[in-house]
């Protein structure tokens, strides 16, 4: 009897310790942080700026015209190919006509007052110089009055040919203009291209562009074979784009299509918004710069002012040492001083620390499972991964999720690699 109850305690005891032992097992198990782990590796790099924009020709002209008058005839339609010089439209022309022709009347006119002009002249030339022999001849019969006198009259008479003279160069200008002006009635294509749009139908009426150049424009005609979008880039990303970088562009009219393009231009000025005076409000507002892409190759239906979206691409790495960018965080790493010799340098004590850096960089996962901060050296941004410059190893394990146990992570903290989620598991880390 005695014997069976030091086996049974025996028994009890040995439970007790493997329950210990399980217990204690199961408490280490929980301090552990689930993670997600990841091996540093070689990746293919892109990076890119994304912005919006409208399509928009090269090239293209607002067409308004110079005179006022009712469209008597259209010959174009919206949609229309044009040809340089091809006919578009005509103002009525009978004012302008008109005009033309009481020009070409004053011009006739002012060219008959000069022929009388020059004869009435000549007239008086002739009398003075015959006036003038006789009375060198004979200084009795004429008098030297009588001489002068007739001098005055050839100089009257020269100045109304050179009066009249002027007439018919005022009158032939005003009939350039005239004629100009009739033959502004007429509107022809400046360019090769498309009616991108007509702003008026035949019996309106055009005012002259002049006046209101928004209002005067009639029609707009779109060099339509050169291409590009105009995007708005904001300030820190502006920076990294350069011209001739090559761009990827989606049309939303054609969702399910891309199309190449290329960086043509870059605004010096910014795109100011709109007046305030509330100088807080104007530090706060974002400040954009005009990207124009030239499309390479879009297709024959696109039409201006189509929304388009270009993914710039303004850097390459090929096979670069690559980390995601969720791995990387910031901490403080070491102190900061006052500006002294270190004690290394001097063989006394360290100079007084005055505060802290920060530093990005990420947690690598020991062989002990324990993670240490170490700072990484970044480079160009992918859309997942960032590029590792230094700090790294190929090979070597970090901790790549989730975000909220990256924040939380602290120098010496077991981590244990999350499993992987099942087929069909539609929960996602954050």
């Amino acid at each position: 009897m005695q014997k069976r109850t030091k086996t049974i305690v025996a028994v009890a005891a040995l439970a007790a310790v493997v329950l210990i032992g399980v217990v204690a097992a199961t408490k280490g198990r929980s301090k552990a942080v689930e993670v997600k782990i990841e091996s540093v590796g070689t990746r293919d790099l892109v990076a890119s700026v994304t912005a919006s924009g409208q399509v928009a020709s090269h090239t293209k002209v607002d067409v308004a015209s110079d005179v006022s008058g009712r469209i008597t005839r259209l010959a174009v339609k919206e949609g229309d190919m044009v040809k340089k010089g091809q006919f578009l439209l005509e103002i009525d022309p009978s004012q302008y006509q008109a005009a033309v022709g009481r020009n070409v009347a004053a011009v006739a006119s002012s060219r008959a007052q000069v022929e009388q002009a020059k004869a009435t002249l000549a007239q008086a030339q002739s009398t003075y110089q015959r006036t003038a022999d006789l009375q060198k001849r004979n200084p009795k019969l004429v008098s030297a009055d009588q001489v002068d006198q007739l001098m005055t009259a050839v100089k009257v008479n020269q100045a109304l040919v050179d009066n009249a003279t002027h007439g018919v160069a005022q009158a032939e200008a005003a009939l350039r203009d005239a004629q100009s002006s009739l033959d502004k009635t007429t509107i022809v294509s400046p360019i090769d291209g498309q009616v991108t749009r007509l702003n008026v139908e035949q019996g309106e009426t055009a005012i002259q562009g002049t006046l209101n150049k928004d209002a005067a424009t009639l029609l707009t005609v779109s060099d339509m074979g050169n291409l590009e979008t105009k995007v708005k880039v904001n300030e820190t990303d502006v920076a990294h784009v350069k011209v001739g970088d090559s761009a990827v562009v989606q049309i939303d009219a054609f969702p399910d299509t891309t199309f190449r393009g290329k960086v043509t231009e870059i605004s010096n000025s910014s795109l100011t918004a709109a007046t305030t005076t509330n100088t807080s409000t104007q530090a706060d507002q974002a400040v954009d710069y005009y990207v124009t892409v030239q499309l390479l190759n879009p297709p024959a239906q696109t039409r201006p002012d189509f929304s388009a979206t270009a993914k710039i691409i303004t850097d390459t790495r090929p096979h670069a040492l690559a980390i995601p960018i969720i791995a990387l965080t910031i901490r403080e790493n070491g102190p900061v001083s006052n500006g002294g010799d270190s004690a290394a340098a001097v063989g006394k004590t360290a100079v007084k620390e005055v505060g802290k850096k920060d530093a990005d960089g990420v947690f690598v996962v020991g062989a002990d499972n324990k993670v240490t901060f170490r700072p990484v050296k970044v480079g160009i941004a992918g859309e997942q991964y960032f590029e590792v410059l230094s700090g790294l190893k190929p090979g070597e394990k970090i901790v790549s999720g989730t975000y909220q146990a990256i924040r939380d992570l602290k120098d010496g903290t077991v981590v244990r690699a999350a499993k992987p989620a099942k087929k069909g598991d539609s929960t996602k880390s954050s």
